[in-house]
């Protein structure tokens, strides 16, 4: 990877992401892209409307581009209330991406989700490959998204390369629609109410990932030798499995007059309900060396230390 172009820059995954590999490639070599423009963002950027094939190509093309990072989509808990618009939106855009990789010889990624799992899916060490019947338009989108992958590597020889990303948790991009969100929310309110509301209910287990080690497991599948891959696309990845009781619990330790009650939203809950509870990730850790360094109590300490940082001051002003 030397000139990099990203979709979805702003997005939960995208905002970091660009800096990460601005820090690891260099500021211009790395081309971000969204539908809309932040007064924050620095080095190259452009506005880019997925489901504009030609334009995307031609923002690849002037840019002299040899990845392409496809970040653009709508989450879980958003696309169930327009199922349409993230049929039209992930599928449309992915497809748009996928051809540009395929014209222009890019190396391509795109993130699958454990939302690519269902109901009957093993919930307990869930495998790399097993039955995936997802019962959400995410899902639907994102089984769909993982064999296009696969379709355009073996039909068309694209170096398509992507992981199953459990829920992210980060400080620096707001909560965007996602019913993993919880566990990014929670913090936000312990710092500034000392208590929250769960929609998710107790004893709902999901795996979760610290952003740090999120970016930098994409960088490292990217990274590695296409020769070791033999599943290539959506590697299974987690670091840490809780529900909310266990997060809840881990932030008490340092802020002991937090408390938190549940008010469980239907849909969320039944979305949580049917994705699995633990993933097995030796695929990862075997192929291309996959490792997290963040567990829970390691994660929980860096969120708290760097919100404060964030929050304090604006509720003071």
């Amino acid at each position: 990877m030397k000139k990099i172009m990203v979709t979805g820059a702003l997005g939960q995954i995208g905002s970091e992401l660009v800096e990460k590999l601005r820090s690891v490639y260099g500021e211009d070599n790395i081309l971000a892209t969204d539908i809309r423009k932040s007064e924050q963002t620095s080095g190259p950027f452009e506005l880019l409307d997925v489901t504009d094939g030609q334009r995307m190509h031609a923002l690849a093309k002037d840019f002299g581009a040899d990845t392409m990072m496809h970040l653009a989509a709508l989450l879980s808990a958003t696309a169930e209330k327009n199922p349409l618009l993230a049929w039209n939106l992930n599928m449309g855009g992915l497809m748009n991406a996928l051809e540009v990789s395929r014209e222009l010889d890019l190396q391509f990624f795109t993130p699958s989700s454990i939302g690519a799992f269902g109901p009957s899916t093993p919930k307990e060490n869930t495998p790399q490959d097993t039955l995936q019947r997802p019962t959400t338009m995410y899902g639907v989108n994102k089984v769909a998204g993982e064999l296009l992958c696969d379709y355009y590597f073996n039909r068309f020889g694209v170096d398509t390369r992507g992981v199953r990303f459990p829920g992210l948790i980060s400080y620096v991009t707001p909560p965007g629609g996602g019913t993993t969100d919880y566990a990014v929310e929670i913090y936000y309110e312990a710092i500034k109410q000392g208590s929250y509301i769960s929609y998710i209910q107790e004893g709902t287990y999901m795996d979760m990932m610290y952003m740090p080690d999120a970016l930098q497991a994409i960088i490292d599948l990217m990274e590695a030798d296409a020769q070791k891959l033999v599943h290539r696309n959506a590697f299974n990845i987690t670091a840490m499995s809780f529900g909310p009781a266990e997060i809840a619990a881990e932030i008490q330790k340092h802020l002991p007059h937090f408390n938190m009650k549940y008010q469980v939203d239907p849909v969320r809950q039944a979305i949580a309900d049917s994705w699995p509870n633990s993933i097995n990730i030796e695929a990862a850790q075997q192929e291309w060396g996959f490792t997290a360094q963040y567990d829970l109590a390691k994660m929980t300490v860096d969120m708290l230390e760097k919100l404060s940082k964030q929050l304090q001051p604006k509720a003071i002003s």
